[in-house]
């Protein structure tokens, strides 16, 4: 019946406020709930998805205020992903979305997993000599949204980011591509369209990047996101790939952040997630949790200055009308 925290086994911060966001999921504990449990107990201990299951079932008891991870955090070594080191999050996301899909036995369930959390757009390349066009349709689990544009100046909201990445790209010069209808190397535009959404969508904001001396270097300024977003009022016409009817449910709320604090070598996350039920906003910091209100969430816009300050990492929405 309360939020419950999950204890720190050593630099897995960043482990326990993905497992969060995933639990406080009620349409992907749906999903668990009917998995097949393995048959031996070798497959159980090393079985994702059912040690996933576990630790919901541990902490629907309520009987503590944060239990442990230790089955699932041991479970994940034997498929290497490594413990007692710092983990992006977007990676380590991707790596236990990955891990579940495979370990779901029933295809039925593998559907479900996909279409709660894909995103399908098209890429297309056009000839800007001829009529030559290539169109490729593809999957993400998270769209990767920059938060500088290509002459370094800052986004300064979600909106803005989101219309960089659909924004079509004119690739000349050495990014130039062979037409095969011309016979040489061409100047190409380059854009991305989106065809359809997932009832979870995941936002990766790339606060990371390389510098010319191979370190990474934490972007910390502020950039908002809304608590409700409509892609039919964020893209134009030409972004999109879709019917009415698909277009219709592009409306979202937003569901959680995996914030980020600190800097590249020295850092920590928690998540912020609006209970489903409650309809009330809890910071799940490790074994910590709290309720707070939507003006902490907003303290994870993120501060030029304040680097080592929580900035949101992921931002995870919801549809408000799902199909």
């Amino acid at each position: 019946t309360e939020a419950i925290g999950l204890y720190n086994l050593g630099q897995s911060c960043c482990l326990n406020s993905l497992l969060q966001v995933f639990l406080m999921n009620i349409r992907f504990t749906g999903i668990l709930r009917r998995i097949t449990v393995p048959s031996s107990p070798v497959q159980r201990r090393n079985n994702v998805p059912y040690q996933m299951l576990l630790l919901l079932e541990k902490m629907q008891c309520g009987k503590c205020k944060a239990v442990g991870p230790t089955d699932l955090a041991c479970c994940l070594s034997v498929h290497r992903v490594k413990l007692f080191v710092q983990h992006d999050a977007a990676q380590l996301f991707l790596t236990l979305w990955n891990l579940l899909k495979k370990q779901m036995k029933k295809p039925e369930l593998v559907e479900e997993l996909h279409d709660l959390y894909t995103i399908c757009i098209q890429e297309h390349l056009a000839c800007q000599k001829c009529s030559f066009e290539i169109k490729t349709n593809s999957t993400m689990l998270t769209l990767p949204l920059p938060v500088l544009d290509a002459n370094s100046h800052r986004m300064k909201t979600l909106e803005e980011s989101l219309q960089y990445f659909f924004h079509p790209e004119e690739l000349t010069g050495q990014n130039m591509c062979f037409c095969q209808q011309c016979g040489r190397k061409t100047t190409f535009l380059q854009s991305m369209k989106l065809i359809c959404l997932p009832q979870t969508l995941t936002l990766h904001l790339k606060r990371f990047c390389f510098e010319r001396s191979s370190r990474t270097h934490k972007l910390s300024h502020c950039l908002t996101f809304p608590q409700e977003l409509d892609f039919n009022e964020v893209l134009t016409e030409n972004q999109c790939q879709a019917d009415d009817s698909e277009k219709a449910t592009w409306q979202y709320e937003l569901f959680a952040v995996v914030a980020h604090s600190g800097s590249t070598s020295c850092g920590h996350y928690c998540a912020y997630v609006r209970s489903l039920t409650e309809h009330k906003w809890y910071c799940f910091n490790d074994s910590e949790v709290c309720q707070v209100s939507w003006d902490d969430v907003k303290c994870t816009y993120g501060h030029s200055n304040l680097y080592w300050r929580e900035t949101a990492y992921l931002l995870i929405y919801m549809k408000k009308h799902p199909q």
